[in-house]
Parts: C-alpha cells; structure tokens; sequence
C-alpha cells in the first residue's frame, strides 16, 4: 500500500511522525512524505520515505495562495496516487482534504491543534470555520488530540461524530524519553526552568519572560532558559529584536533550537509550558516521560497531560502573576516532592501516551479506510 503524510513542514514531519513512519515501512507499506523542503527533508528520504516538495505557507491566511496550495497538491496527488493520505496541521488538513476529495482518494485528518483562529473571533475565523465545515465532509477518519478540541468542533457542527476520533497525541516513545536518576545541588547552585517551544507568542514566551523578571527582582536563585527555533515570518512570531533585549536585560538564558531536547530536559529541574491553548503539546509528553515536575497554563492540551499538583502545577493562562507564583511554588517545593511529581507524570504517560497505542490506532484506520480492496485488506491484516 502507499500512504502519503502531508504537513506544513519536513522538519514536523521528521520530529513528531517518524515512529508512525517506521512503523509502516516495517509493515511494508510505501511512505511519501508531502511537504515545503527543509533540511530535514534529507533525513525523511534516508529513513524510506519518497518525498514530494509542495509549496505551503503556513504562517497566515492568503486565498490567492491557498488555491494555489489546493491545486498543487491535487497535481501531486494525481501523479502520485497513494491509496490514502493523511493530513496534519490546518492546511493539509483543509486544502489538502479538498484536493484529495476531487480524485476520489481516502484522507484521515489529524486536529493536532486549532491555531490562533480558534482563539479569536474575527472574519479569518469565521472563514476558517467555514472551510473546515466544507472540507470536513470528506475524511473518512478525523483524529482529535484532546477531547475539548472534538467538544469543540462538535458544538460547532463542523464534523459528523461517526468519523471522529480522540487519540494521545502523537504520543511519546518511552524508551528514547526517560527518566535519569536525580542529582543533589550543590550550595549556591541555580534551580533551573526551562520552557522548549518555537518562539511565538501563542505559546506564552512573554508571559514566561515577564514570569522570569518578576522572580529575579525578587531574588530568586534561579535560571529561566529557553529552547526553540526564532521565526521571525510567523504572523504571531516572536522578532530577533525583542529576544535580544531579554537576552540584554538578563531575564532569559537563551539556549537556540536543537534535534535533541533530552540533555536539556535531564538539566532542568522544571518544565514551563505558558500555552494559550494546545493539541496534545509533544514538549509536556517528553517532559513527564523523562519524570520531571511541569508547570503549564490550565487550557486543553496542556491540562490533557498535567494534574494539578499531581504531576505538575496548572496556571491562569495569559498571567504572568499567576504564572510567577507557580514558578515559585515549585522552587520552594522539597526536592522528593518535586521527584514523586515527575514520577507521577512518568506514569502518566506510560498509561496513557505511549506512542504504539497511536501507531495501533492509524493502522487499524488505515486498513479500515484506504483504496485496497477488501481482500488485500483481509490478507494484510492477517500478517499483523
């Protein structure tokens, strides 16, 4: 069988789909991946997978751009003929599922997120609902990460229910995230937050900073670092100029963009996560995999994965304050108290997010739902 995956970038795809991707290859399946070329592009055709470069922005809304998108990936689609594409991400998901609708080709969408059109209420959220109401007619499987999100697109009568579906996310592999044994500080040593996100605002960077100037002005021995990727063409993207005046000022350790989080997340004593709203969000998956304690804005996705004072302490979200006073709550907390959180949040996922109970789910969908014919199927379910 062909399966193509279409998203917004190679390097999401390579970051936060491979397992799903080895998984089907094992399988002996055909992967391509369909997405703009990045450096990671080479990475995707090294594991297996055919690659078709498309052409998608996906910072912003453009409908002259948008049409555009549509009918390259209908060209791409035709040319290739995968017996079922899955979608991530908005465009995809919409364009995507449009283009495939007009050569009769399967798609299962993937709701990893809603984005900021869903947290404000203008005309380019009004437009978006709609074309999500459109496109949505035709997948015949839409995966939710959380259930707010599948309430949400219910209540707004965007989606038939039969279809739907809530998984963990894109979950997490419990044996590349684990927990390392804990270290004592020594004397004077510094607590150390660390928040891992792309730098837009969405994801409460600024929140996190002004959380950091609040704590140091009132003395706090501590370190706030902060792990991601600039990106300056996003229309909430955070710029080079104000990232440079919190480095000046101090209130932030800027650590750049890295492949691999974990000797940052085995480092921190704590992991921050001030989102405004989330799919499923992969940092808090690694972060309660590797067992350390987290402290998150109270919103879905991020609620989705902390308990409060279970496995990590819920925030207002868009108060810096609030945000500040959890900081310190978990500074001042005893350090084995602070180690059974992480604990906790270990447990968490290993109940609920490992990433084999998503796998499971796509291939039993995939085989439900693709082009093959029904004793292909039967045969290929069989050598499970």
């Amino acid at each position: 069988m062909k399966v193509a995956i279409t998203l917004n970038t190679s390097w999401n795809i390579y970051n936060f789909r491979m397992s799903l991707i080895q998984a089907l290859i094992k399988d002996g399946h055909d992967v391509v991946a369909i997405a703009p070329h990045d450096e990671y592009t080479f990475k995707l055709i090294e594991a297996g997978c055919e690659f078709e470069d498309v052409t998608m922005d996906s910072r912003g809304a453009n409908p002259t751009r948008d049409v555009g998108l549509t009918i390259e990936l209908y060209n791409i689609y035709k040319r290739v003929r995968p017996d079922i594409i899955l979608h991530y991400t908005i465009k995809p998901n919409i364009y995507g599922t449009l283009a495939a609708a007009m050569i009769g080709i399967p798609v299962i969408n993937n709701v990893s997120g809603l984005g900021t059109i869903f947290l404000n209420d203008d005309w380019i959220s009004k437009i978006a609902l709609s074309l999500y109401r459109f496109s949505f007619k035709f997948p015949k499987k839409v995966f939710f990460q959380n259930h707010e999100d599948y309430q949400l697109f219910m209540d707004k009568k965007l989606i038939q229910r039969n279809i739907c579906e809530v998984i963990p996310g894109s979950g997490i592999d419990l044996n590349e995230f684990t927990p390392q044994p804990p270290k004592e500080k020594a004397e004077g040593e510094a607590f150390e937050f660390l928040m891992i996100s792309r730098l837009i605002i969405d994801k409460g960077i600024r929140e996190y900073v002004a959380a950091a100037a609040i704590l140091q002005e009132r003395g706090m021995n501590a370190k706030f670092n902060l792990l991601g990727k600039l990106d300056e063409l996003h229309s909430r993207g955070i710029s080079a100029e104000e990232l440079n005046f919190w480095i000046e000022e101090g209130y932030i350790n800027y650590l750049g963009s890295t492949d691999d989080v974990r000797p940052f997340i085995n480092k921190a004593d704590c992991v921050v996560l001030p989102s405004y709203r989330e799919g499923t969000p992969r940092t808090l998956l690694e972060a309660a995999a590797c067992a350390k304690p987290i402290v998150a804005s109270n919103v879905p996705g991020c609620n989705n994965i902390v308990d409060h004072r279970l496995n990590g302490i819920l925030c207002k979200v868009k108060d810096e304050e609030d945000l500040a006073l959890k900081m310190k709550e978990m500074y001042y907390m005893a350090p084995e108290l602070r180690h059974e959180m992480g604990l906790k949040g270990r447990e968490i996922v290993e109940r609920r997010f490992d990433h084999n109970l998503v796998i499971e789910r796509y291939l039993k969908a995939i085989d439900q739902n693709s082009t093959l014919k029904p004793e292909l199927i039967a045969a290929y379910a069989n050598n499970l």
